[in-house]
């Protein structure tokens, strides 16, 4: 994707709120958004930084989309409850072309994270045995991973700061 220019390195936004949501993020996630920052990538995936004083703020999203998939017509779109319990869905990214990134919350400490895409345009959701570097890597290269790259970055990989 290029050099990132973000850089952050104040974890107090991230400490808000995990403490507001009682979970802590995997490392991967965090260290990539703290190095990106809120972001546009291949003009397509939207990745947001927690931090307060930005226009597109992590939590502020999360929130509303905790709301709007604990509604009854849209919780029967996901394989469990969104939310950030053991075995819950939480929402972490939007993509322009109508999905929804979850990080699926591992039942036990010890489990890993895994990513659930859910397709808005036919509702249906594919969970990815993989971490979310794992998965935007290879979503980085064009695999499938629901999202295609591949007519998104034709010269290769990019991404655009959010205001």
């Amino acid at each position: 994707m290029g050099e990132p220019r973000f850089n952050w390195s104040d974890p107090a936004p991230w400490t808000d709120l995990e403490r507001e949501l009682g979970v802590e993020f995997p490392a991967d996630f965090r260290e990539i958004v703290d190095a990106y920052g809120s972001v546009s990538i291949n003009g397509q995936l939207y990745l947001k930084h927690p931090a307060g004083h930005l226009l597109h703020e992590l939590g502020k999203d999360i929130r509303l989309d905790l709301e709007f998939w604990r509604e009854e017509d849209m919780a029967g779109f996901l394989p469990s409850r969104a939310g950030a319990g053991p075995g819950e869905l939480l929402p972490v990214a939007t993509a322009t072309t109508g999905e929804m990134v979850f990080l699926r919350v591992p039942d036990a400490p010890s489990s890993p994270w895994r990513v659930l895409v859910q397709e808005m345009d036919s509702p249906s959701w594919t969970l990815y045995e993989m971490t979310f570097g794992a998965w935007l890597l290879a979503y980085l290269k064009g695999r499938d991973v629901t999202l295609c790259s591949r007519d998104r970055a034709p010269g290769g990989p990019s991404y655009e700061l959010l205001p």
